[in-house]
């Protein structure tokens, strides 16, 4: 009986699935396999498809899904593959977004008068034809000085002093006796008279003598011109001949100043130039004058030339000794239109000058890696010899972050010239992410053998930039502004004398450099305007670092590629751990390590 109940109730259920089945094919028509088909196209393309997502600022991160930069914070973007039939497979194509996050701006290439602002620095020098040296022309013993001190201002014809001499007491009774036959003997008697005025008496001294017909043991000599003490040779009893100086006079109403002019800048200027210059105790007052003479010979120490300007120095406001800062607005004559293009735009490599010019096509906005040759620098900008023509279109910011997508994409960048993809290292809070190293980057600096003095001093430095970088990584101007100033110090305490033949020149380079970014420093409590000499600073001193080495100490070259409004720049830190100068607290940990010196 249960036998029986089992077997209907099973075909009971087969009965209904049949008729299930049978129902749904009369419902949908057979079409389930139609949108079976489809639904299987959906999945396959849904599973197939896999986004990348990266960020802006540094493109060797990459992501599955959107989210956060793990070095920056950024939002992360989709990252964009070439689409086919991309008209220039050499160059890298970026969307209207990316340009934009990435902060990347574009500029036409134009022709400009190139006109340099040439910063010069030197001193006020007396004139040296307004120097003269006052002496005796009498020998024998001082017995009275008038001008007991540098600095006391001197009329011509004053007395300067009285001269014991037994010579000439001798030469006065000769005359008193060839007086006495002059009637018989008058040449004996003009014999006698010129010995005395050989002596530099005046013709009323003889005839004063002669009157009173008595000799006299002390006579005085008499300031040949005005002017002002600048060395008192003698003291008081002391012996002197015939011709010897007593002072050194010095007519200051007319000065010079020399400035100090680098090979580097020799190009610019000439004869005739116009200088305005500031001394630095004479706040808010403005000097001008022309380059009246330009030393012909470089000195074989310093390496720098002398560019004299005269000045009519009224009210004696300018001192001998006196600091001043000059600038000559100066044109390059060879080339009257020259093709410029902002410092932004050119990468340099050391061996190469690199730019990135733009072309659009109807797949969009293409940036393409070109070869320049730079001419001189006009501070801010460069003269473009060659490589790039007037109307083209260049990108003058961000164009690192155009070359970092170049090398992931494999397309030619600065660190791969025939393209290829190059992964950058990145250092983030201590952690290795890749080996690209300073090498890659800038110019092959080789190290030279070097006294070990100077190597002491140059660590000297060293130890002080420390202070002034930790002093950037707290964000305090004025902590900053003090340290720089250490740093000056130390700088002019470094001997370049035990720098010999090349090694010599090159430092002479890097310190034109150094100097002028430390003083900056020095002088600003803008804590941006000291990052951004800063990070000029730091690329001097890593030639200097790497040349010359220091002792006994291990430094690492750390670089943040969001510094200086995404620019990049580098620092040096004791310790491989990042401590961003340039953000602080903002991105402490933002950065890599580039480069260990030892």
């Amino acid at each position: 009986m249960m036998k029986t109940t089992n077997k209907k109730t099973i075909l009971t259920v087969l009965v209904t699935l049949l008729a299930g089945v049978l129902l749904g094919w009369l419902i949908f028509g057979g079409s389930g396999s139609e949108v079976g088909h489809e639904g299987h196209d959906h999945e396959t393309e849904t599973s197939g498809e896999s986004e990348t997502w990266t960020c802006s600022m540094h493109p060797q991160i990459r992501q599955e899904e959107p989210g956060d930069c793990p070095i920056c914070g950024m939002d992360l973007i989709p990252m964009e593959s070439d689409e086919e039939g991309e008209q220039d497979p050499m160059a890298i194509r970026m969307s209207a977004t990316a340009m934009q996050l990435a902060n990347v701006s574009t500029a036409i290439v134009g022709t400009l008068e190139p006109v340099k602002s040439v910063q010069l620095s030197g001193k006020v020098q007396a004139d040296e034809r307004l120097v003269f040296s006052q002496s005796s022309h009498i020998p024998g013993r001082l017995e009275k000085l008038m001008v007991n001190f540098t600095g006391e201002f001197v009329r011509k014809g004053q007395p300067l002093a009285a001269v014991y001499s037994p010579e000439l007491v001798t030469a006065q009774e000769e005359l008193f006796e060839a007086q006495k036959i002059k009637e018989t003997q008058p040449q004996l008697f003009r014999a006698a008279k010129e010995k005395l005025k050989n002596w530099k008496l005046s013709d009323s001294q003889v005839e004063a003598l002669l009157a009173s017909r008595t000799s006299k043991e002390e006579f005085e000599v008499y300031a040949e011109g005005s002017g002002y003490v600048m060395e008192k040779k003698v003291k008081l009893g002391d012996y002197i001949g015939r011709g010897e100086a007593i002072y050194e006079i010095a007519d200051l109403s007319r000065v010079w100043v020399l400035f100090d002019v680098y090979e580097s800048d020799l190009a610019w200027i000439d004869r005739g130039d116009r200088v305005n210059f500031t001394v630095a105790s004479l706040p808010g007052e403005t000097f001008e004058g022309t380059i009246s003479w330009l030393d012909p010979v470089i000195d074989p120490q310093t390496r720098v030339a002398k560019a004299r300007v005269e000045f009519n120095n009224v009210g004696l406001k300018l001192k001998p000794e006196m600091f001043v800062s000059g600038t000559v607005e100066a044109e390059l004559t060879a080339d009257p239109e020259a093709v410029v293009v902002p410092k932004t735009a050119v990468m340099w490599t050391g061996e190469r000058s690199l730019v990135y010019v733009k072309t659009t096509t109807e797949q969009g906005v293409n940036f393409r890696m070109r070869e320049v040759t730079l001419g001189p620098s006009l501070g801010e900008s460069f003269v473009v010899r060659s490589g790039l023509e007037q109307g083209e279109e260049i990108a003058v910011n961000g164009t690192f972050s155009i070359d970092a997508a170049a090398q992931l994409a494999g397309k030619p960048s600065m660190m791969s010239p025939e393209g290829g993809a190059v992964m950058t290292g990145h250092n983030h809070g201590g952690t290795e992410m890749g080996t690209a190293t300073m090498e890659e980057e800038q110019s092959p600096v080789e190290p030279v053998e070097t006294d070990p003095a100077f190597k002491q001093q140059l660590t000297n430095v060293y130890e002080k930039y420390l202070v002034m970088k930790d002093a950037f990584v707290d964000s305090e101007a004025h902590p900053v502004m003090v340290a720089a100033q250490d740093v000056e110090k130390s700088l002019k305490q470094v001997d370049m004398g035990l720098l010999k033949g090349d090694a010599h020149m090159d430092w002479m380079e890097q310190l034109k450099t150094l100097e002028r970014t430390i003083s900056a420093i020095s002088k600003s409590m803008d804590l941006d305007a000291q990052r951004t000499e800063f990070a000029e600073f730091n690329l001097a001193f890593y030639k200097s670092l790497k040349m010359f080495g220091l002792k006994d100490k291990t430094t690492y070259y750390q670089y943040c590629p969001m510094a200086i409004e995404d620019k990049g720049a580098y620092w040096f830190s004791a310790t491989d751990e990042i401590r961003n100068p340039y953000f602080g607290d903002e991105m402490l940990t933002c950065g890599e390590t580039k480069e260990t010196l030892k």
